[in-house]
């Protein structure tokens, strides 16, 4: 089980989460316990560690220290007063370690995303203290693992590494038996290399960090607990009549994750796909609900589209040139171009007369993207690079589309009578996403409009 940062966000809410664990272990379920940071300490964590490196004194982190302490020790007191004194030890050694990588950022002007990595897994090195003696309190016994004594083994990237391999065995050998004994509560979102050094696994990561330890466990279910019932058929701040979904397949949640769902973490499905692991998305504060299952397999029902998503914050790069016609080779200096500037391309679509490449990235990463193609305009590979802000795409997603006739007939016809322009479409061969692109301002009536015409609010025709 993992519970995000909102749902450790203090007393009440951990009080809650450990109602959670109680019920299920006093029922004879084994269970280990991913947590995140209470909510919006991480944030705290780096603009905390951004802003010391051009301070002109060090001053404001004895303060910022303090203000960590007197917050956890507050909910601790409040949830686990018995464990008080051997608790605070622990935290108090723990903020020494973080006010020294704070004072030693300061000394040498310089935030490395090594030392960032480590800063920013404090907040659930000390909320992790505080849930595990928590359960202590109920009279469970609990003890807490950092991601790398957990076993999670990473790749070396700070900031997005990934687990490799053998994490699965280290987690076997190192939480499994811990099982029977106890519910070990271990810190999500971190890591480390094969050599020690701490890293995390992106923001939102403690989801990806269940499904690291689920698989490496071979847990029966993962449970992914939020502050929401389950995965919805869509944004609900966009669509007031938004349904929560009783089953989705991997491939589904994949395509909705990756195209800016914030239910899951991108990564999150595949260690649960690997070992075919049943994954549930459940809500901490309506524990009753029975929320979304997530299966390899998901039955059909009559309607073919699953669910919408979007995204607002991106814009579009065209490509121009009749030289590009035929000339092997474009369109690999086109992505080395923009790879080699770490800039993620989201969709692509080329013309068929090929002297036309569109393709949509992440708008912060605009400016990065045209000096990173100019050369080839220079080099007479392409005739011109164009940009457009002004767009926001749509992603419709179901695995009921693929091999079904007219999906794509009724998706555009629909935002045609209701008056929306599409600019640019993309299809993989997998049928189970078809994107889109089109003006910004039109971005949530087309989510509007594709809700109604596939009758998304209807519950599921099992």
């Amino acid at each position: 089980m993992k519970f995000g940062g909102t749902s450790v966000a203090d007393a009440e809410s951990i009080t809650r989460v450990v109602d959670i664990l109680e019920h299920y272990y006093r029922n004879g379920n084994e269970v280990a316990v991913v947590v995140s940071a209470q909510r919006g300490v991480t944030d705290q964590l780096i603009a905390n560690a951004t802003e010391i490196v051009n301070s002109r004194d060090n001053s404001s982190i004895e303060p910022f220290i303090q203000s960590l302490r007197i917050r956890h020790m507050k909910v601790l007191g409040e949830v686990a007063g018995d464990y008080v004194d051997e608790v605070a030890e622990i935290v108090d050694e723990r903020l020494c370690n973080l006010q020294n990588i704070l004072n030693a950022i300061y000394n040498l002007r310089e935030l490395t995303p090594r030392s960032k990595d480590y800063v920013i897994t404090f907040g659930e090195r000390l909320n992790a203290l505080v849930v595990s003696a928590a359960l202590c309190q109920r009279g469970i016994p609990s003890n807490v693992l950092d991601g790398c004594e957990a076993g999670i083994i990473t790749t070396p990237q700070h900031g997005e590494s990934m687990a490799l391999p053998e994490s699965e065995g280290r987690i076997k050998s190192r939480v499994l038996p811990l099982l029977n004994e106890m519910v070990p509560v271990i810190m999500g979102f971190m890591g480390c290399t094969e050599k020690g050094i701490v890293t995390t696994l992106g923001r939102s990561g403690s989801d990806y960090s269940a499904a690291i330890i689920g698989a490496g466990i071979d847990a029966d279910e993962i449970w992914i607990w939020t502050d929401v019932d389950g995965i919805m058929t869509s944004d609900p701040r966009l669509i007031d009549n938004a349904r929560v979904m009783t089953s989705i397949s991997y491939l589904e949640v994949m395509e909705l994750s990756y195209f800016g769902a914030k239910v899951m973490h991108p990564r999150s499905i595949e260690p649960a796909m690997k070992k075919n692991i049943l994954v549930r998305v459940k809500n901490t504060f309506n524990p009753d609900h029975p929320g979304t299952s997530i299966v390899r397999d998901e039955k059909r029902d009559s309607r073919v589209v699953k669910a919408l998503t979007y995204i607002d914050k991106v814009a579009l790069v065209n490509v121009f040139g009749a030289q590009m016609i035929g000339r092997p080779g474009v369109a690999k200096a086109i992505f080395s171009a923009l790879a080699d500037a770490e800039v993620n391309i989201m969709l692509i679509s080329q013309g068929s007369s090929e002297a036309n490449i569109t393709l949509v990235i992440d708008e912060s990463q605009l400016n990065i993207a045209k000096e990173a193609l100019m050369p080839l305009v220079k080099q007479g590979m392409v005739r011109e690079v164009t940009t457009n802000r002004d767009v926001c795409a749509v992603a419709v997603v179901g695995s009921g589309m693929a091999g079904a006739k007219g999906t794509g007939g009724r998706i555009f016809t629909a935002l045609g009578q209701g008056g929306v322009n599409v600019m640019m479409i993309s299809q993989g061969s997998s049928e189970v996403n078809i994107s889109f692109v089109v003006r910004q301002a039109d971005g949530p009536k087309a989510m509007r409009i594709l809700h109604d015409e596939f009758r998304l609010s209807e519950e599921d025709n099992e």
